[in-house]
């Protein structure tokens, strides 16, 4: 009989000698980043009933053009080209995106379910030749670096958008919505925090790292994030895109605010 090896370099696609259910891992990525993905293309070229109140949806902040309260700059420019439609979350999310599609832990993931490169560990995979990441497309994922540096301006909104949704127009308040917001930035700061590269960029990047206190006591409080990695990216994928729909069904008054305060 081939060995497992055999299998994953000669065999047809999907075959192996596993008995377990190795395709419900990918399976379930497959689906769960699809959903996400689905939904927020929809959400972002919505260009609605993504504020409510003292809420704005993390898809759409920071606003830097548009017709809420919570825009920067006021409505859109008159700069902005006639024929392109026009959305706040079209300026600002493809930060966060191609952070997280660049991201150390999803990369491993999404080439397992989309890209089934391999589908799993000795499983034959669909092709034959493996260019790597020195190579288009993946030599794009050396980017990740980039979009981590422009990441943390946009989280620091994020969290500064959690602290004005405590500020209601009849003064402090505690809303859901504020829970769901401080929530999702603190889930967010976890995974953002956590990452590989900012866990190299605090201290990996030095040889002896215990001769700078600072540093290494940095360096071990990044390692404490990074180690749950895989749970602070899929519990801030889900806290992002539930903050969007509270806000918008919000908005749409499909549901009603809970003030706890």
């Amino acid at each position: 009989m081939a060995t497992p090896e055999l299998l994953w370099k000669n065999g047809r696609f999907g075959q192996t000698s596993r008995r377990d259910a190795w395709w419900l891992p990918p399976a379930s990525v497959l689906i769960g980043l699809s959903v996400f993905l689905v939904y927020a293309n929809w959400a972002a070229w919505q260009n609605a009933h993504y504020t409510f109140g003292p809420y704005l949806s993390p898809f759409y902040s920071p606003e830097l053009f548009g017709d809420s309260p919570h825009a920067l700059f006021g409505p859109k420019p008159a700069w902005y080209p006639r024929f392109l439609p026009f959305s706040p979350a079209l300026l600002i999310l493809w930060i966060p995106g191609l952070f997280r599609l660049t991201c150390y832990y999803y990369r491993g993931a999404y080439y397992k379910a989309f890209w089934a490169d391999p589908p799993a560990c000795a499983v034959s995979e669909p092709r034959n030749v493996y260019l790597g990441e020195r190579s288009l497309p993946l030599i794009l994922q050396n980017s990740h670096r980039f979009f981590l540096r422009l990441s943390y301006p946009v989280w620091a909104f994020l969290a500064w958008d959690a602290i004005k949704s405590y500020r209601f127009s009849d003064g402090f308040g505690i809303g859901l919505g504020s829970l769901i917001l401080t929530a999702n930035v603190i889930l967010l700061g976890g995974y953002v925090f956590g990452c590989h590269a900012f866990r190299h960029l605090i201290g990996g990047v030095y040889d002896r790292l215990a001769e700078r206190p600072v540093r290494h006591k940095l360096y071990q409080c990044v390692s404490c994030l990074n180690g749950d990695h895989m749970k602070w990216a899929w519990s801030s994928l889900f806290s992002v895109g539930f903050a969007d729909l509270y806000v918008r069904l919000c908005s749409m008054g499909i549901w009603t605010d809970w003030r706890i305060l």
